[in-house]
């Protein structure tokens, strides 16, 4: 007798751990669907603040649980701190659209903290990429600024847009869609410190 209920015992204990996972993701699912507003940025921004990276950048989160939407907003210096934080928005919450407001905003050496290595660094992009930047720092480093921003906006992209530097001198050159693009490469050519001139040669695509 005790050998059978044994065996009763042996063969209850899968189902019963069966039906309490069932359980668990009942209620897990259950709590995501719950969620108000305020509950669901939270578990968003929780996990963004969880990265040591994205926990100093300056970035908000809205929620509207209705609509089952939340948007990011605020700041980031680089464009792939920007998709790790959508990636890790959309894997907290997978049924949620999450559309993206945020802004790519680059950190900018000052001159006189600029160093010979970083100055090789952007002499060896330039290269790569088949730009020119003289040989004395302010050079450099004003390619450095001038194609960092061109990185972040949608506008101007440097693959489209080439920039040579010398003597503190910025030619733009490549082809866009349109004039607007043209125009805000320029823009962000000339607001950039230490320019002294911008011949802008881009080109609009017919």
């Amino acid at each position: 007798m005790k050998n059978v209920i044994f065996a009763m015992l042996i063969l209850a204990v899968p189902s019963l751990g069966f039906m309490a996972c069932e359980d668990r993701e009942a209620k897990m699912t259950d709590s995501a669907d719950q969620m108000s507003n305020a509950e669901l940025e939270r578990s968003i921004k929780s996990r963004l603040d969880a990265d040591d990276q994205l926990k100093s950048a300056n970035l908000k989160v809205s929620a509207d649980k209705d609509k089952k939407v939340a948007t990011l907003s605020g700041t980031v210096e680089t464009e792939s701190l920007r998709t790790k934080a959508l990636d890790l928005a959309k894997s907290t919450q997978p049924d949620v659209m999450i559309q993206d407001q945020i802004e790519v905003t680059p950190t900018e050496v000052s001159r006189k903290d600029y160093t010979q290595q970083m100055a090789k660094e952007e002499w060896t992009k330039a290269k790569q990429l088949g730009e020119k930047v003289g040989n004395r720092l302010d050079d450099a480093w004003i390619y450095g600024k001038i194609v960092a921003k061109l990185v972040a906006t949608a506008k101007a992209s440097p693959r489209t847009v080439s920039v040579d530097v010398d003597n503190n001198v910025v030619t733009l050159r490549g082809t866009v869609q349109d004039a607007e693009q043209k125009t805000e490469a320029e823009r962000i050519a000339k607001e950039t410190d230490g320019v002294k001139r911008v011949d802008n040669q881009v080109k609009v695509s017919a």
